[in-house]
């Protein structure tokens, strides 16, 4: 088990978002570090989940925070302007719900948000919550 505390991101692999989902992770649930995971559009891939390859690898970074790093939050992030999946945020808030209702299966005893990060690529909010 790793010193501090821990939380894991799975985001976008696009530069403008990393600062926003680490800061907020950071300052909302109070934790050292965050454990960053990224893949082109990683809420539609877990969404969609039939990218078995990708989802199993996402998976296994995931495991590795949780149980090397006792990481306790793990957050899914959509956001503005998505190379990966350029789609409207209606859409990908959709399945960025449906990628953390998956995650929160696979990780039943963690806290499984829901984020998106909007155009000025500073703010996250949350929106989906699965305890």
């Amino acid at each position: 088990m790793s010193h501090g505390k821990f939380a894991s991101l799975i985001t976008c692999m696009d530069g403008r978002v990393q600062n926003a989902g680490n800061e907020f992770m950071k300052k909302t649930f109070n934790v050292d570090y965050v454990d960053v995971i990224t893949e082109p559009g990683p809420n539609k891939i877990l969404s969609e989940n039939n990218l078995n390859a990708i989802v199993d690898n996402i998976y296994k970074r995931v495991d590795v925070s949780v149980f090397s790093h006792g990481s306790d939050v793990i957050a899914v992030a959509g956001h503005y302007d998505c190379a990966g999946n350029p789609v409207n945020k209606e859409t990908q808030d959709i399945q960025t719900a449906n990628a953390a209702k998956l995650i929160k299966a696979k990780f039943p005893d963690k806290k499984v948000i829901g984020l998106w990060i909007d155009k000025d690529f500073k703010t996250a909010e949350i929106i989906y919550t699965a305890e």
